[in-house]
């Protein structure tokens, strides 16, 4: 593996395509905006026009987009990267897509002599740029081994979960447990802040108690600061938790608490608040205005 073409931008890919860089491979980049590929440029990453020219003569295509919507367009659509890929090609995508996506791509790529791995991410914007991402990652153990040292360019940890899919599952649980947590760390924040209660001391005694985690140590702190710059996305997280009920539903399992929480978020997005962080909850319960 020595040349990694690079699909999806954002702010969280932008960073995974730099730690790749700065891990030794040769990157090819596309964005749909394309100045945000011109970013990488100055890095060594040549810039291509489409998704398929982006594959070209890359060993490795990692995909990390917005939706099932986004990475179904960006690999089979029209000047996709498949059209562009040679055969044995190993596809990476990293986006929070559904199972049923994730099984649709890697259809399509081994019919063309590719392999496929669906490889999101847990973690955000200080992981991504720190190396610290897990992979969770559904697919063959040989693609695996592939891909492996790729993903440790820009990750913990990868660990295979299963078969194609298994990776979009475990995302998809994560997100459900991280969606739930965060609205009920804005909801305790919001009543907290109602109540007078003195932010330091409250945290430093949340943080050691058996509700301390990533998450309360993050998320509480940004709201009671009113810091709601987007580490995560609301609309994100609605969306993904539209996905875990998708799932829940194929299943035939029930999700009482999921279906609550993600109305909230709904409910959230439609008040104005999808680009700011999950965080922002803390607005949509206080009914107060982000900062300008």
């Amino acid at each position: 593996m020595k040349t990694i073409a690079f699909i999806g931008l954002g702010a969280m890919g932008s960073r995974m395509a730099a730690n790749l860089i700065k891990g030794g491979f040769r990157l090819r980049a596309w964005n749909r905006n394309a100045a945000k590929a011109q970013a990488l440029a100055p890095l060594g990453a040549a810039v291509c026009a489409t998704p398929a020219e982006t594959a070209q003569g890359a060993d490795a295509v990692v995909t990390m987009v917005a939706d099932d919507a986004a990475t179904e367009m960006v690999t089979l659509g029209i000047d996709g990267s498949l059209s562009g890929a040679a055969p044995g090609t190993l596809f990476i995508d990293s986006t929070t897509a559904t199972p049923g996506m994730a099984r649709k791509l890697a259809s399509s790529c081994r019919e063309r002599g590719c392999e496929f791995l669906d490889a999101p991410v847990s973690g955000s914007l200080i992981q991504a740029e720190g190396r610290e991402l897990v992979f969770m990652v559904g697919g063959e153990q040989a693609a695996f081994t592939q891909g492996e040292p790729v993903m440790k360019a820009m990750g913990r940890m990868a660990r295979l979960a299963g078969p194609s899919g298994a990776g979009a599952t475990i995302k998809l649980l994560n997100n459900m447990i991280s969606g739930t947590l965060t609205a009920a760390i804005m909801e305790c924040a919001v009543v907290a802040d109602g109540a007078g209660a003195d932010p330091a001391i409250m945290m430093e005694i949340l943080f050691e108690g058996a509700a301390g985690c990533r998450l309360m140590r993050t998320k509480l702190p940004k709201a009671l600061k009113r810091d709601f710059a987007p580490q995560f996305q609301l609309q994100l997280m609605t969306k993904d938790l539209r996905y875990f009920l998708e799932m829940a539903r194929e299943v035939e399992r029930p999700a009482p608490i999921t279906a609550l929480v993600a109305n909230q978020y709904l409910a959230a997005k439609r008040a104005g608040l999808g680009a700011a962080d999950t965080s922002a909850m803390f607005c949509y319960y206080s009914g107060e205005r982000p900062p300008a």
